[in-house]
């Protein structure tokens, strides 16, 4: 795991957490680095230089990030299962596989609203925080007024050239948007690169079943609103590739749910 730096507690200093982040962002991204009005470090231009798709522009939606915990975020969870996790359920799954009980570096990518940030830092003790990082500043706004916590840090970046150096955290996670972004594997291959030995993974993503017509169902509907579909084998894969171990799927409705470890 990463060396760890001693601090006061930070439910004694709100201040402490945001000060630890800022010492993991790289110094030639610092030089840019300004703190939003909003309470997020903010290290991207204004207007992004892509055209987004319908998804992303829903993303960045103020509309869509006010009701996304009442409304968007529990409708997307029925649909990605089958087996009706509920919102609670989904946090406890995956704060259990990161192994989240002590002082780690967490680093949420792709955090909208901070629904899962705020509750991985709710479970982390002595120097432990977590940083939720995400382009869309309708999100950080909403992650900032309704998930903050002394241990949890929003940060608008780039999840496809993540700020960080090489091993910087004990655990990464990424649920469910990416499905969303352009380049999915440059994210996952900067999610790998931040993780430190012994650090754990975890993605939440969609699934196109096995059935070829469903699957062109779902792929044709994505498409329409810019979304991708992923089949079995392409996000385990990858990890395994890139050298993680005990790599392990959960396949439930129309979601996947994909593990793994880099070696200590």
């Amino acid at each position: 795991m990463t060396e760890r730096l001693s601090g006061p507690a930070p439910e004694s200093d709100g201040m402490w957490s945001t000060a630890l982040a800022r010492g993991l962002i790289r110094e030639d991204v610092l030089r840019s680095t300004s703190y939003s009005d909003t309470g997020y470090i903010d290290l991207l231009e204004p207007h992004p230089r892509l055209r987004p798709t319908v998804a992303q522009r829903a993303m960045a939606s103020r509309t869509v990030a006010a009701v996304y915990e009442r409304l968007w975020r529990p409708i997307a969870v029925a649909a990605l299962s089958l087996h009706g996790l509920s919102v609670a359920e989904e946090r406890e799954r995956a704060a259990d596989a990161l192994h989240l009980d002590g002082g780690q570096r967490v680093l949420d990518v792709a955090c909208g609203p901070g629904n899962f940030t705020g509750f991985f830092a709710d479970r982390l003790v002595g120097d432990g925080f977590v940083i939720g990082v995400d382009n869309s500043p309708a999100m950080l706004g909403r992650a900032v007024r309704d998930n903050a916590r002394p241990r949890a840090v929003y940060l608008r970046a780039d999840a496809a050239g993540l700020p960080f150096d090489d091993r910087t955290f004990d655990a990464v996670c990424c649920f469910a948007a990416l499905y969303l972004v352009a380049e999915p594997c440059a994210v996952l291959r900067e999610m790998v690169r931040v993780l430190a030995p012994g650090g754990r993974i975890a993605v939440m993503t969609s699934y196109g079943r096995e059935s070829l017509l469903l699957r062109k169902g779902l792929e044709l509907g994505a498409a329409l609103c810019g979304v991708r579909v992923f089949d079995r084998t392409t996000v385990p894969a990858f990890l395994a590739t890139a050298g993680l171990v005990d790599v392990e799927q959960q396949l439930r409705g129309i979601s996947q749910f994909v593990t793994a470890r880099r070696r200590g």
